[in-house]
């Protein structure tokens, strides 16, 4: 391991055995976990979390974290993150920072099974919705906040479309640890949304212009303010985000599933999986990696057409660049904006894509690319199922019915569909979908092509008297 500038605040020592290294296979410079940094100071590639492995105390099964079940009063063992903490060790246990995140449940749906097009019991929903913010982002934020934590960061940054700006928002008010500026683009995010951001007390900048403007924006003023960013691009981010994957081998009694299906916006949750389940069979810990499926918004299709229709891919680390430079150097002269009703992954330039390279070259993946018809009409049957998620989420339903449909996944596979966040996220969307009401409907999806709401659950309207209720009732 090899030290740099150490900026940890005074009382905390740098852990020994986890660092900070640069995934470019021609660089691998390392950093110590001290140092605030979003990408590789020598070559600005993203940076990983590594740990010396044979110098740490690993389990010799996933089965030892079982009992910790049984000392769930210690708030670390209660958090659905920090009770896999030999797994991500770059804190000490004094350090860490939770709100109780990581409850979250992985449940095994008929009714989504049957529209995909799945054998019974083989189609399962993790559901993040059920995080204290309402999205998977907390499982992030709580690592992040503890780095923060550990160099003494005073105040805390991100640009979002929604989600990351509330996670960020609550941890800094519930932990009081440090002031918080989120940057939203303008028009670019549900109310459900913004309003935990300024709920939560965040000072909240709305740039008038895209996530992918935001995002460049507070990565320049984090950089001259030496403000700590709280974004994707955050290594420590990732970190956290692999334990979604923990928590669906223990819900599965710790087998491998033959396919994960995962939105894909700034490429975070996928690249975490990757590395989450390297890391697992490196350990022996798992004997086989699962399938890994990342389903692009159509109208947000950055990695789609990179990685299908050009070819693109990690090459152990030997990435050809070239075709990635041309196409956003297109994507800028045609002034290409990303459009869809999935707010949450409407990003045109993802920050972790060449970390969720690496995760499908890991993972033997496949990336694919839904309509917002194909979303809308997935989210309704994830509702109908029991679960309501934004429209994000259901990308991941929509994106395994494709796959289905083309044979690439089978009847008999053991599936699992993230759903990233809560329905209430983004309650406009659900209520234009089931209204009946065009007007509404065209106001909230006309624009973004979607033609129809064949699951729709419109509202009955009934005259205010008994006997015809009572007919409505019996119809």
């Amino acid at each position: 391991m090899i030290g740099i500038s150490v900026n940890l605040a005074p009382g905390h020592k740098t852990i020994m055995h986890a660092f900070q290294h640069c995934i470019a296979p021609l660089c691998q410079a390392t950093f110590d976990v001290g140092d605030m940094l979003t990408s590789c100071p020598d070559c600005g590639n993203p940076l990983d979390i590594s740990y010396e492995w044979d110098k740490l105390p690993i389990p010799r099964s996933l089965r030892e974290f079982e009992a910790r079940w049984s000392t769930r009063r210690n708030p670390v063992d209660y958090s659905g993150v920090w009770r896999f903490r030999e797994l991500l060790p770059f804190a000490a246990e004094k350090d860490i920072v939770t709100i109780g995140e990581g409850q979250t449940i992985l449940q095994q749906s008929q009714t989504v099974g049957r529209y995909v097009g799945m054998n019974p019991g083989s189609l399962f929903l993790q559901y993040e919705g059920l995080n204290p913010s309402g999205s998977f982002k907390d499982n992030g934020m709580t690592a992040a906040s503890t780095h923060a934590r550990m160099i003494g960061a005073k105040v805390a940054a991100c640009a979002s479309t929604g989600n990351t700006s509330a996670s960020l928002a609550i941890y800094a008010s519930t932990a009081q640890l440090f002031k918080v500026v989120v940057f939203v683009g303008s028009g670019k995010i549900a109310y459900g949304k913004l309003s935990q951001a300024l709920d939560y007390n965040a000072k909240t900048l709305q740039v008038l212009g895209d996530f992918d403007d935001a995002l460049e924006r507070v990565r320049e003023v984090s950089g001259e303010r030496g403000i700590y960013l709280c974004n994707s691009v955050n290594p420590f981010r990732l970190e956290g985000q692999k334990t979604i994957m923990y928590r669906v081998l223990e819900s599965l009694n710790w087998q491998v599933p033959d396919w994960i299906v995962v939105p894909g916006g700034n490429l975070g949750n996928s690249s975490a999986f990757g590395k989450a389940f390297a890391e697992l069979k490196h350990l022996g810990l798992i004997d086989r990696i699962p399938r890994l499926a990342v389903i692009n918004a159509a109208g947000a299709n950055t990695l789609y057409r990179l990685y299908e229709q050009h070819d693109v891919r990690w090459d152990g680390g030997m990435l050809d660049e070239s075709p990635i430079d041309s196409f956003f150097a297109d994507m800028d002269s045609e002034n290409r904006k990303a459009s869809t009703i999935a707010s949450a992954i409407e990003i045109n330039r993802p920050v972790n894509l060449k970390k969720c390279l690496r995760a499908l070259e890991t993972c033997d993946g496949v990336v694919r690319q839904v309509t917002d018809q194909e979303i809308l009409d997935a989210k309704a049957q994830v509702g109908a199922g029991g679960f309501g998620c934004e429209p994000a989420s259901a990308a991941s339903v929509a994106g395994a019915r494709q796959l289905r449909a083309e044979g690439v996944i089978a009847p008999s596979d053991r599936v699992v569909c993230i759903l990233t966040g809560h329905q209430l996220k983004d309650p406009d969307a659900t209520v234009a979908y089931h209204s009946g009401n065009k007007a509404l409907f065209a106001e909230k999806l006309g624009t973004r092509g979607v033609e129809s709401a064949a699951w729709a659950n419109s509202p009955i309207v009934v005259e205010n008297n008994l006997r015809k209720i009572i007919e409505v009732l019996e119809q």
